[in-house]
């Protein structure tokens, strides 16, 4: 069931310039594309947007480190090393389960979603393209999508649920930025109850 998920998305690859295109630039560009959208949520927005970030950015960096951590004790190989693929864009043949871009994306998207719903719906909508992407260049099979997701969620429902825990260290790395001379100044009070 897997490869034949897999396999009636990957068919799609190489028929149609545009979709390959679309597919392509977002499964190689999704988490720059994610880093640009935290950055002018941490320039232009308030306090409580700061805190937002540096929560999606714990988040982020956990869901990877669990996706680090599950790659070692269930490897499962790349589709394109177990079968003929439309491989749109070259991978190294590391393991496959879970996908790190979507255990990224959703990480982020989750950590903003839980808190900011107008951006969180935005960032969560392109990380299911994301994820999708990822099958469709011939990167991973559904259940890797499906596997980084859970991983996702787990870890941006614990820091959500951890935030009030969290917050010494949001206040220091925002009161340190803060301190940085010619950079955008908030003076809002933010108010935790509130996250």
């Amino acid at each position: 069931m897997n490869y034949s998920l897999f396999k009636s998305i990957n068919d799609l690859a190489g028929h149609h310039p545009f979709l390959d295109g679309l597919m392509a630039g977002v499964t190689n560009n999704a988490l720059i594309i994610y880093a640009i959208v935290l950055l002018l949520i941490w320039f232009i927005g308030k306090d409580q947007y700061k805190k937002t970030v540096v929560y999606a950015a714990i988040t982020g960096a956990l869901g990877l480190l669990m996706n680090y951590i599950i790659g070692h004790i269930y490897v499962e190989p790349r589709p394109f090393v177990s079968h003929k693929v439309n491989l749109l864009v070259e991978h190294a043949a590391d393991a496959s389960f879970p996908s790190d871009h979507t255990t990224g994306a959703f990480a982020l998207a989750l950590a903003v979603l839980f808190v900011h719903r107008k951006i969180g719906i935005g960032m969560l909508l392109f990380a299911f393209l994301t994820g999708f992407s990822r099958i469709y260049v011939g990167h991973h099979y559904p259940f890797d999508i499906l596997g980084s997701i859970i991983v996702s969620l787990v870890i941006s429902t614990v820091v959500f649920k951890l935030s009030p825990f969290l917050e010494p260290i949001a206040n220091t790395i925002i009161n340190m930025y803060n301190r940085i001379p010619l950079v955008p100044k908030t003076t809002e009070k933010v108010n935790s109850k509130s996250l």
